[in-house]
This record gives structure tokens, sequence and C-alpha cells, in this order.
């Protein structure tokens, strides 16, 4: 198959694109990619109120913007497909007060008729060492909390998108491990009137479910780390991984807003199987693609900065991963 002329690198199992996502989706692109997506996940430009260096919109220019991408990422999707979306907190201007904007385009981008998705579930993203921001009302005035976290929103054209919660359980706890020895609890009726059975936690499942907050790196650091096995180190800030320690010595300014690993992994697993495709709009230093290339999955990236696109190549020079991959744009 001929490439588009819009590719810059690929691999045996993925193509990652230059361009604006909303035209490249509207493209050849977008009709070889029609119902096979299975999954999109990405993280968009925040809705900021300053411009940044690696491009976002800002007020109701970024609500319709996020808003009509509805109506192309549907069109993509398999039946049973997924859209995971990360979306940070935004602020009034020059106000101690936070904007409704992301929640307004997120039920705007739902609730389009063009579109007919639910709202799966909502994940919380804790970042513990982010930066204090916004820093006029955190260290500055004094007046606001450090806003250490990200929504991460899970939706889908369906009630029942394929996904299955034992591909990323996480090891029990002591405690459990304790009690599946011994094989007995105390069982009865709680305080909060739910009746626990006899043996209502006597069965090993290998593991426990994740809840839907994912704290990447852990507050108290005296308490066992209980991730998903799948899942290794924890935080974006990290500054000993590959990418980040040859970006150092190649002199690149890295992209200021990367997805953590961990995350992109998680929903890979979560939700998806080997060989299925995977969809990257916004894809920066190419995290999505990089997992996805890991865990056997197919991958499209888009990227609108070319800077990006060349740094990304970066993680595909990681010992750490097996493939061939071609310089295609110039």
């Amino acid at each position: 198959m001929r490439l588009h002329k819009n590719v810059l690198y690929k691999t045996d199992l993925g193509e990652y694109y230059i361009g604006k996502a909303e035209e490249l989706l509207k493209s050849n692109l977008g009709r070889r990619l029609k119902n096979k997506v299975q999954l999109i996940l990405t993280s968009p430009p925040f809705p900021l109120n300053n411009k940044k260096s690696y491009g976002n919109l800002t007020g109701e220019d970024y609500k319709n913007w996020f808003i009509n991408l509805a109506e192309i990422f549907t069109d993509l999707l398999t039946n049973n497909g997924s859209i995971v979306i990360e979306i940070g907190n935004s602020w009034e201007p020059k106000r101690p007060v936070q904007s409704l904007l992301h929640l307004e385009a997120l039920l705007g981008f739902v609730k389009n008729p063009k579109a007919n998705f639910r709202l799966c579930q909502e994940f919380i993203c804790h970042n513990p060492s982010r930066l204090p921001t916004p820093a006029q009302w955190v260290t500055v005035k004094r007046c606001r909390m450090i806003d250490s976290f990200t929504h991460i929103w899970w939706m889908s054209k369906v009630d029942y998108p394929k996904a299955d919660n034992r591909k990323v359980l996480r090891p029990y706890s002591k405690s459990m491990e304790s009690l599946l020895k011994k094989q007995k609890y105390n069982f009865g009726t709680r305080p909060s009137e739910h009746t626990i059975s006899e043996k209502s936690f006597l069965k090993n499942n290998n593991g426990s479910i994740m809840p839907n907050v994912m704290e990447f790196e852990q507050i108290n650091n005296n308490k066992e780390p209980r991730l998903p096995r799948n899942i290794f180190s924890i935080s974006n800030t990290i500054s000993n991984d590959f990418f980040m320690k040859t970006c150092r010595e190649k002199g690149i300014k890295p992209h200021p807003a990367r997805m953590p690993l961990e995350l992109a992994n998680f929903f890979i697993e979560f939700i998806t199987e080997p060989g299925e495709l995977v969809l990257d709009t916004f894809a920066g230093s190419n995290t999505t693609g990089f997992c996805a290339e890991k865990l056997s999955r197919k991958w499209i990236s888009i990227e609108i900065d070319k800077r990006y696109g060349e740094q990304s190549i970066v993680r595909f020079q990681d010992p750490s991963i097996e493939c061939k991959l071609k310089k295609v744009g110039k």
C-alpha cells in the first residue's frame, strides 16, 4: 500500500503522521481507518488561557473545536471501540476561579447528536510531583492548592465496549494474601447494612481490581505499591528513563505535556487485544505509539508539530523495544 505523503516514519505495526488531525482524518487516511480503530487514546491540548508553544485553542473556540471532534471520531471506531481522553483543568483569566470550559467541552462531545457517545467512566490521574500550578494563586497569592491531577474520560458508542479488568489486576495487599491463606474472616452485616457472606472474599482471582483513581506516584512512600503487573515505573516526571536521558544528551527539549507511559499501558491492555488498532490524534512524543508497539498493537499517531515527531523517534531507539523504524518524510 502506498504511504500517505504526511507519514514521517513507520514501523511494522504503526505510522506517525505530521499534520492537523481533523484534516488528515477527513482525507483518505480517515476513510482507510473507518470502523477499524479499537481505541482512540489521546491527550489533546488543554483549554489554557495563554498560548503555548505546542499549540492550543482558548475559550469558546476550544469548546467548539473539541465538540466537533466527536463527529470525526465516531466514524473511526469499531462498534465496541473506545475513546480515552486525558484533559486537565482550566482557570478563568486572571481569576482564582476554575473554568467550566473543559466540562462544557466534554458534555458537548458526549452529547453531540452526530456521534451518539456515552460516558463509560471517569478516571483521575494523580501526579503528586506536578509543579505548583496555577502559580499566581498557589505560590504568589497562596490562596489555592496545587492542581495535581488530570481527568481521564472513557467513552464509547455502546454500553458494553470491549474491556476486561482482569488484564490489569494489581497484586493483592498483604492483608488480603493473609486472608486467602487463612480462608476465614469476619463476615456478616456491616454498619453500612451491606451483608458480607461467609465466602465472599475467599476466592483467589490472582489480584484485585484497580480503582479509577490512578496514583502513578505514591504520596506515602512507606505504603506498598500496588500497580497492575504490566505497569513498571510511576511518574511522568521521571528523569532517568531512556527517552528523557537521550533527549538531555542530544540537547532536545522534550514535549512539555507528555502522557505518562503507565497511563497508556494501562488503557491499551485494558481495552484492546494484540493486533488491534490504537489511534492517537495529538501524539506529541508518541507515548501511545511506543506503548502500543511494545504491546503488539497496531497504531497510528498524528501530530501537528514536526519537531515533536522528530523527537519521538528517540522512543524507538530504546533497547527495551524491538522494532524496525523506517524514516519516510524529510
